[in-house]
């Protein structure tokens, strides 16, 4: 491609949409009640329950009353796994205009308590099945209200009311008539915390403008049709399962299946198969499993599966691909992007303007092309100038998904945000077709005797040369430690149940062509490599690790 500073997808025509300035509850409001009869959630938590789009939302209006008895706070604090418990309680939080907090119920005591805290919360929606089955969890003495006896009490009349009224109004007349919050724009629609990879659980503010945004793009792109039905699974506390599994169901009325975990690969293989479900949403770590555990046969409805959140190893799409049929489709996100910038798609690409001349809709180790209404530049890691697009630095953007601040935390902030610029703290670069490469986590290199070397390639490097493509879990990971010689120096952390010297790592990371700097100094074994929820290493664990003396 001719020499570019900065790839353009219409991201200025974009931000001028209208809807844009819209609030999440409105616009849901109009989505649902637009077709009332539609089947769009099928719960498979316990048993199998389907909800018909009006239903949902006459039971969320109704709720949404009581929420601001039950608080004065703006924001209000949500446990669920993913089910029709999560689409209620936060379509009912925003239709009373206040602010869902999806909180992560895996962290450790102080961290939850600590996101509580800093979020402000004083009530939890919730149920007291989910509180029985987290113990551990920081629950209040008070303010847990149990959304499913607070349906069990909902008056039917008036909920019957409101299916009807939906059936016989026009959807904006009817919202106004019940004073559904209709401008959001970059008021705060939505509090995450991140999932805290490389430090602490940052509070991710994100306005009704990201989420409506990035919603927008994906349904620019074509990636997710109305008329498809995705698995939705993943935890909605997370950015992934909470726009595109939760969110983007709401207001666009693609067909939901939900299962409470991604790690239960077998049940989500039944639920594929007796829903004919066509997109199955993941991670690389979450997908392993079901090449060993799972028959072809039952994901044969699958057209697609969609893989964010870690880079694919290599191979393994291609492995995918062999065993069960569908098309792998890697993209690219995070929390302060709420969440995707980038995907393949199963087809060309649409609704912007790319360069090069390629009809091509994925292409192998990309994370593909931006999605509509993204700009990007690269700068040098170090002096932060700025480079052609087709060279490898530090990927920033802007667009209408990208947050506003980390919450009360404006030097955390001033660190990634340039006015409307978000520096990701990835190191990328563009092809000719503007696919985009991601080539590592700033952080997940060293500088070693003056060179960058990537943490990543030296992993992936292991895998191959270990066999471990297919391991259900990680077995291994590089992190540094200071070095007095070259700066740093690379620690692998290696699974107990994985036996390997020093010696032959050496051996045969050089075969593999890796230069000498590249190859780990020391060796640690760990009972098991640290992950978070979301399938993704735990960097912040692995580095504690690798400084704890041998």
């Amino acid at each position: 491609m001719p020499t570019l500073n900065c790839l353009d997808i219409n991201e200025e025509a974009f931000q001028k949409r209208p809807e844009l300035k819209s609030h999440l509850a409105f616009q849901s409001f109009l989505s649902l009640a637009r077709r009332p009869g539609r089947v769009l959630i099928v719960d498979r938590t316990m048993q199998r329950r389907e909800m018909k789009s009006g239903t949902l939302l006459a039971a969320s209006c109704l709720l949404s009353k009581r929420v601001n008895e039950w608080t004065d706070k703006t924001r209000v604090g949500i446990i669920f796994p993913p089910g029709l418990g999560g689409y209620i309680a936060n379509l009912a939080v925003v239709l009373a205009g206040k602010v869902p907090v999806n909180l992560n119920f895996t962290l450790g005591h102080t961290s939850a308590e600590a996101c509580m805290r800093k979020a402000d919360i004083d009530c939890i929606l919730s149920t007291k099945g989910v509180q029985v089955k987290m113990p551990a969890f920081p629950w209040p003495e008070t303010g847990v209200v149990d959304i499913v006896d607070e349906l069990k009490s909902l008056p039917r009349l008036k909920a019957l009311g409101l299916l009807v009224a939906m059936y016989a109004l026009p959807s904006k007349f009817l919202a106004k008539l019940l004073k559904v919050p209709s401008v959001g724009d970059h008021k705060e629609a939505a509090l995450l915390f991140t999932s805290g990879s490389s430090g602490e659980p940052k509070g991710v503010v994100l306005s009704h403008r990201n989420i409506l945004g990035n919603c927008a793009q994906i349904d620019a792109s074509g990636l997710l049709p109305t008329d498809e039905k995705l698995i939705a699974n993943l935890p909605i506390f997370h950015s992934f399962g909470f726009t595109v599994a939760l969110w983007y169901p709401l207001l666009r009325g693609c067909g939901a299946v939900t299962l409470p975990s991604p790690l239960e690969v077998k049940k989500t293989a039944e639920a594929i198969e007796a829903e004919s479900a066509s997109i199955l949403l993941g991670t690389p770590t979450f997908f392993k499993p079901y090449l060993k555990r799972i028959k072809p046969e039952q994901l044969k409805s699958l057209k697609y599966v969609i893989a964010g959140a870690e880079k694919t190893p290599d191979g393994f799409a291609d492995l995918w691909e062999t065993t069960f049929g569908s098309t792998y489709l890697e993209g690219y996100g995070l929390t302060e992007t709420a969440p995707v910038v980038s995907v393949n798609l199963p087809h060309a690409p649409r609704g912007g303007t790319y360069p090069g001349d390629s009809a091509e809709g994925n292409r192998r180790k990309s994370v593909g092309r931006l999605m509509p209404g993204h700009c990007a530049r690269i700068l040098h890691p170090d002096t932060r100038e700025s480079l052609p697009v087709d060279s490898v630095g530090l990927l920033i953007l802007k667009g209408p998904n990208i947050f506003s601040a980390y919450l009360d935390d404006p030097e955390r902030t001033a660190e990634v945000k340039d006015g409307e610029w978000f520096i990701t703290g990835d190191l990328a670069r563009f092809d000719a077709d503007g696919f985009l490469y991601i080539e590592g986590r700033l952080s997940r290199f060293s500088k070693i005797g003056g060179e960058m070397v990537p943490h990543g390639t030296v992993e992936q490097a292991l895998f191959e040369a270990y066999d471990l493509l297919e391991s259900e879990f990680p077995m291994l990971a590089v992190a540094a430690r200071p070095d007095e010689a070259k700066g740093e120096a690379l620690v692998l952390m290696v699974a107990s149940d994985l036996t390997i010297e020093l010696s032959d790592v050496r051996q045969r990371l050089t075969e593999a062509g890796l230069p000498n700097l590249w190859i780990p100094k020391e060796i640690k074994e760990v009972d098991i490599i640290p992950t978070l929820v979301t399938g993704k290493l735990d960097l912040k664990a692995i580095q504690q690790l690798a400084l704890e003396p041998s």
